[in-house]
């Protein structure tokens, strides 16, 4: 049995928890608008105030991703990015200095195209702490988390209020954080959420230790609020995929650039405070 040791990710939670913090985690999708821009986005995030940032794959079929994600995986597939160039651009941004730990996100597909053992050698040598495969049942896990255990890499399940009776059984498998889904559907802005989701949360954190974080639809900087004081995470999506998306006109223009990246690190501050 491989021996699970700490890596950046949890040490990030725990410093964090000493703190009294939660972690703020914006997501983007890797080669939106291309991947050295993305590599500028993810130092700005950093700059902004982000704990952790989710790298995610862009893919052709996105099941649990709304209109503005797929937009955003439409934009980079264009530019024929793979998971080998989010491994390319995890490493760039190392050698800018950043420091905070990354987890992919990624259909399973392309992980079983890459191979397991590369997927994960390359995991590692990028210095990437976690993985999340939003299409991969617990139930069918096992050669991929012996793996990831394998490579210090935590695989960080997600858990839904439909998921009920299975919520012990991914729990037992869970690694890093919690990946607990704030609405039913797709990614996406939204107003409300499922009722009954406080409680939801308050369930999942009585059956593990392993922080929690939350995602799907949180959008401004009340609802970060709001779930900061129930979370040990707040991950941001698709609000923050729009800012890019809204920027990209300036992004793609050297004169104009650096206006372009403020305006994403000022929108991700105020997401913050």
């Amino acid at each position: 049995m491989s021996v699970i040791t700490s890596n950046l990710l949890d040490e990030t939670f725990v410093r964090l928890q000493e703190e009294g913090k939660t972690a703020f985690i914006p997501f983007i999708t890797v080669g939106d608008p291309d991947p050295a821009t993305t590599v500028d986005i993810i130092v700005a995030l950093e700059q902004a105030g982000a704990d952790i940032v989710e790298l995610g794959v862009p893919y052709s079929d996105p099941l649990a991703d709304g209109p503005v994600i797929q937009r955003a995986s439409e934009r980079a597939l264009v530019r024929k990015i793979t998971i080998d160039t989010c491994f390319d651009v995890a490493r760039e941004t190392r050698t800018r200095g950043v420091n905070m730990p990354f987890v992919l996100f990624t259909y399973y597909n392309p992980v079983l195209q890459m191979g397991l053992d590369k997927f994960f050698s390359s995991m590692q040598a990028a210095g990437i702490s976690g993985l999340i495969i939003p299409d991969l049942p617990v139930e069918e896990s096992g050669e991929v988390l012996a793996l990831a255990d394998a490579a210090n890499v935590s695989l960080v399940p997600l858990v839904a209020p439909t998921s009920q009776d299975r919520i012990a059984v991914i729990l037992s498998k869970a690694r890093g954080f919690i990946y607990c889904v704030s609405s039913l559907g797709v990614t996406g802005e939204r107003a409300t959420f499922h009722e009954g989701l406080e409680a939801f949360i308050k369930a999942v954190k009585e059956m593990s230790d392993l922080p929690v974080a939350i995602g799907f639809g949180i959008s401004n900087a009340e609802q970060v609020r709001q779930f900061s004081k129930i979370c040990d995470g707040v991950v941001v999506g698709s609000a923050i995929v729009r800012k890019i998306e809204e920027s990209v006109p300036l992004l793609q223009q050297g004169h104009s650039k650096e206006e372009g990246l403020l305006q994403i690190r000022d929108f991700v501050r105020l997401l913050k405070s």
